[in-house]
């Protein structure tokens, strides 16, 4: 291990991840009772412009009045680059810090982006008497935000976590796509002919370089890496399929941007009874190992030593998170 020491993000249960729009302040009361783990209440995409004062106000009456239970709260910010931004954090940090645990940063471009946000809240808690430490997430969703991802991720101790969004990063980067987070039959490849001369094909994942290059960011600093939102509410199957891809990659959790796919994503972002089961005993056999001055152990026929530990401890850790929330 490297001398540097990698200082964790506070731990959220973070599996799901559901966007409420600030416009539509009759979804609120329904999300507050779900099943999901974190609510980010939406002032950017999902808020037309002539709305965005109205939603704000809503956002800071319902964080207030509503019983949100200990679901983890967060507002998505307008970008930095229009001039709601600057009135989405003052009013509602002012207005509602207290019950507000992290802000959504859209379109995050530099770490000055995320400087920027910081010395205003800072000084917004400062003044306001505020105890609690809000936290960021940032969502990495342009060709600049992916290149300068690494320093994003570095940019403030106020970051907890790290968003893939597929949908405009497609449009930053001319990606010839117009779905959001699916799959697309012209990112293939063809095996080579068969005896027959017939070839099949296997489709790819587009994707996968960029969600596993924020993974190998948000990890380096301590963070959460979450995957976005996948535009086919309909189809639970792909839904899934994304979410698995994700899980493999690293993430530990994926955005809902309908209620019936919060419970997809708890289900794909939880360790299984047999995974839980299988660490444990893992952790048992190198507890009876290092009792015997060994290293390294056999368990069903497959090597395990400390390595095998740590991913284990990771797993029994996430099944206390979900059994104590």
């Amino acid at each position: 291990m490297s001398f540097y020491t990698i200082e964790p993000a506070q731990a959220r249960l973070n599996r799901s991840e559901l966007a409420v729009p600030g416009s539509q302040p009759q979804l609120f009361e329904k999300a507050a009772k779900s099943d999901v783990d974190v609510i980010f209440l939406d002032m950017e995409d999902a808020v037309a412009p002539d709305d965005k004062e109205q939603a704000r106000k809503n956002i800071i009456e319902a964080l207030n009045d509503i019983d949100w239970g200990t679901k983890t709260m967060s507002i998505r910010i307008n970008g930095l680059d229009t001039h709601y931004m600057y009135r989405d954090v003052v009013d509602v940090v002012e207005q509602a810090g207290s019950r507000l645990d992290l802000i959504m940063i859209p379109k995050v471009g530099t770490a000055a982006d995320v400087y920027a946000i910081d010395m205003l809240v800072t000084q917004i808690e400062d003044a306001k008497g505020l105890k609690k430490r809000i936290g960021f997430e940032h969502i990495i969703e342009t060709a600049l935000g992916m290149q300068n991802v690494h320093e994003i991720a570095a940019a403030s101790k106020r970051n907890e976590s790290l968003h893939f969004g597929v949908a405009d990063y497609a449009a930053s980067t001319r990606a010839r796509t117009t779905v959001i987070g699916g799959v697309n039959p012209d990112y293939a490849v063809l095996t080579d002919a068969a005896t027959d001369g017939s070839r099949d094909t296997h489709w790819g994942d587009m994707w996968h370089y960029a969600l596993a290059r924020m993974v190998v960011a948000a990890r380096a600093n301590g963070l959460r890496p979450v995957d976005g939102p996948f535009g086919d509410f309909n189809d639970a199957d792909g839904y899934i399929a994304a979410a698995k891809r994700a899980a493999v990659l690293g993430c530990e959790g994926k955005w809902a941007i309908h209620p019936s796919q919060i419970a997809l994503a708890n289900q794909v972002m939880s360790p299984s009874d047999a995974e839980v089961d299988k660490a444990n005993r893992i952790l048992k056999a190198m507890e009876q190992a290092a009792a015997e001055g060994k290293g390294a152990v056999s368990l069903d026929g497959r090597l395990i030593d400390y390595a095998s530990i740590r991913q284990a401890e990771v797993l029994v850790e996430k099944a206390k998170q979900i059994a104590n929330n």
